[in-house]
Parts: structure tokens; sequence; C-alpha cells
């Protein structure tokens, strides 16, 4: 086409790599500001090198070849960034044009070595982008792009917010006991209604985790919840899967499935699963590898890497949340067992211990929380059905 052309990477964007500043995990002090790395944010710091809006494209990693992640993304704001991600700078909407055309460019001719693959500064300056002559035109191009991209950062803030009430909430009633140290100081419990307020005692009695609310136990997981209660039978009647492996989550968020003929599944594809299930990796756990599962496909399987907790009380939001605390978390960790992959057996989940209010109160958690948790899920699908949306017009706006 006589008005587009290609011209070098260099040309179009200012590189700002010598900028950037490692700094070790022991040495970081924590903070309001993300910290990036070659596949996004890996900490959050105390202090910030860039501020504005820039790409940045990973320079080394896996990634690089196998494309499970962006390669290119946006950084906005104040942030900083490690010798992993190099740094460009332009026109926002020229950025934006970049992200998506090195996201759906086959790099592997720019890509150096096998054991570590990397992306040499000078690699990626010489990438031929192809791009409008017409500067109104890539930024009609961007705009269009844009409003996609803007929608599934908005639903992923929003889940953010929803998932930080729902963890929040959780720790007033079941590890703060905000509620039960109200009443039991004469004072009347703020925002909550006197129906409410009302199941809560006023009154503590001592356990083995120190004193909890009267009439309230100490017990394990396993009193509240199933763990791996459901595996594949001799007989199941679907001919394909939806597989969910431990590389499909991150986050929290389900990443998606790979639908596959039953006969052709991993040996580890045996577990199945249901609405209101809490998947963790029973691999190197961390706070990345655990999500809620919510109106799954009838054949839907999970790895047997996951431990698929089954919620049998009243509340799977309060299993769900319950076992996404940082708490939780360490306690996986300290029961982890290996040193090159440590990994957590599934009677380490069903002796953790818990403690557990009466059902009025779990049943009342569950109307507040259940909701924030469906919308969660909604954004989810509604950000990958744009991201598809997204990747389909791209070749179309670049034809």
């Amino acid at each position: 086409m006589s008005d587009w052309k290609t011209v070098p990477l260099a040309s179009l964007v200012e590189n700002l790599d010598s900028r950037r500043v490692p700094v070790k995990r022991s040495e970081r002090q924590s903070g309001l500001y993300p910290y990036y790395g070659a596949s996004g944010i890996v900490d959050w710091v105390g202090s910030y090198l860039f501020d504005g809006e820039h790409l940045l494209v990973a320079e080394d990693g896996e990634n690089l070849n196998s494309r499970s992640v962006p390669i290119a993304f946006r950084a906005t704001g104040k942030f900083w960034v490690n010798n992993h991600a190099h740094i460009l700078k332009g026109p926002t909407h020229l950025l934006r044009y970049l992200e998506h055309f090195l996201n759906n460019l086959d790099v592997a001719g720019w890509v150096t070595g096998s054991a570590q693959p990397k992306l040499t500064q000078g690699n990626l300056n010489s990438i031929p982008i192809y791009l409008p002559t017409d500067d109104d035109e890539l930024k009609a191009i961007a705009r269009v792009l844009g409003a996609l991209d803007d929608k599934i950062e908005l639903n992923r803030r929003m889940n953010r917010t929803l998932e930080e009430l729902a963890a929040a909430l959780f720790r007033s009633w079941f590890v703060d006991f905000d509620p039960v140290v109200a009443k039991a100081a004469g004072r009347k419990p703020a925002h909550l209604r006197p129906e409410l307020a009302a199941l809560f005692p006023a009154h503590w009695q001592d356990s083995e985790l120190g004193e909890i609310p009267k009439g309230w136990r100490v017990a394990k997981l396993s009193a509240v919840a199933s763990v791996n209660s459901r595996k594949l039978p001799r007989n199941y009647p679907h001919a394909e899967i939806e597989y969910l492996d431990i590389s499909s989550v991150s986050e929290g968020v389900i990443n998606g499935t790979t639908r596959l003929a039953r006969t052709s599944a991993p040996s580890r594809a045996q577990r199945l699963v249901v609405h209101g299930d809490t998947i963790w990796s029973c691999v190197r756990p961390n706070r990345r590898s655990f999500a809620l599962i919510q109106d799954p496909p009838e054949n839907m399987v999970v790895s047997t890497g996951f431990a698929t907790l089954t919620p049998t009380c009243e509340s799977a939001a309060f299993i769900y949340t319950a076992t996404t605390t940082e708490d939780f978390t360490d306690y996986l960790t300290a029961h982890a067992e290996g040193s090159a992959y440590p990994a957590v057996r599934p009677d380490a989940f069903e002796n953790a211990p818990l403690v557990i209010p009466p059902p009025d109160v779990l049943k009342e958690f569950e109307k507040i929380v259940a909701p924030w948790l469906a919308q969660v899920a909604h954004n989810v699908r509604e950000s990958r059905t744009l991201a598809a949306l997204r990747d389909t017009l791209l070749p179309k706006l670049l034809s």
C-alpha cells in the first residue's frame, strides 16, 4: 500500500534502557509503586524511576518463545523497572499501536540464545514496523484498539477492588472480629444492620488459636470443605474435556482452558470441579496460584497438580477468602516438601486450622460476598471476549 510504510523501531521511539536500575529483593523497600520485570509487575516498591506512559518489552526469558503472556505491555504513572524489560517512550497513540503490533509479531528471528532467550536492544531497535504514513490514520487505529484495552483494564481494576473488598470483610469478621470487639465494648458494630449485628456474640472464649468469639470453634479445613473429592470416573460421558493446567492460572485468574479429546488428555487430567470450588496449585504455592471456579462447563477437568477444595459448609465465598489470605499462603509454604519443586500434600490442606463461625453468620457472609465474586468472574469472561475481538481486529486494521 502506498500510504503505509515500513521503518525500524528505533526511528519511532526513544529507548530509555540506560535508566533502568535492578534492585535485589532483599534490598527493596515495600511501597506503592509497581516494580516491573520482563512479563509485568513483580513487586511493589517505595520509589520510582519513570513517570508517564511507556511501553515495556521483554528483554529475556522463556516467554519470548512460548508467548504465554504478552511480550509488550504499557506501564503508566510512576513505576520502577529492572533490567529484564526494555523501556520505550513515544506518543501515546504510537505506543498503543506498537504494543499490539509487537504482540502479534513473530519475533523468533530477533531472539538469540536457546537456554536463555534474549531480545537485545540492538535487535529490538532493528525490528521493522509496518504503519500508516498518515498519523491521523494511526491515531484512529489506536483509538479502536485503545477503547478495548481501556475496558479490559477497567475490568481488571474493578476486579482488584472487589477482591480487596472480599478480603477486607473476611479479615474484619473472621480475623480481627470487629463486630465482636465492638459489642464486647458496649458499642454497636459499625456498618451492620441490627439483625446482622445480632448474629455476633458479645463475649469471648479461649481456643488453641487464642481468644475467639463465644460459640465459634476452631476446626480443620476438612470440617468445612472436602479436598480432591471428585476424580474422573471410568464411565465419564464426555468425549472432550476443557482442561485447566497450572500454567493457565495466575493471580487468581483463569486465563483459559485447553479443549482436548478425552482419549488424548494427559494422565494428570483427572480432577473434576464444580461451581464454588477453590483450586490451589500444590507445586510452589504462592499468591498467584489459586482460583475460584465459577459456572464451569460440565466437562471441565483440572490437573492433579491442583488441590480442589469443595465447600461442605454454607459459604463457598468463606472457603475462598479463608484460603487465599497471606496467612494461609504462609501456612502452605511452611508445609511444602522438596527443594527443587516444593509441593504441598493434600493432608496439609485438610489439616489447616480455621476459626469457624456459626452457619447463620456464614450465610450472611455468602449473601454479601458471592455477588462480588460473581462480578469478578463476569468481568474476566468479558475481558477475554474483548481481547479476542481486539486480536481479530488487528490484522484487519493492518490490511
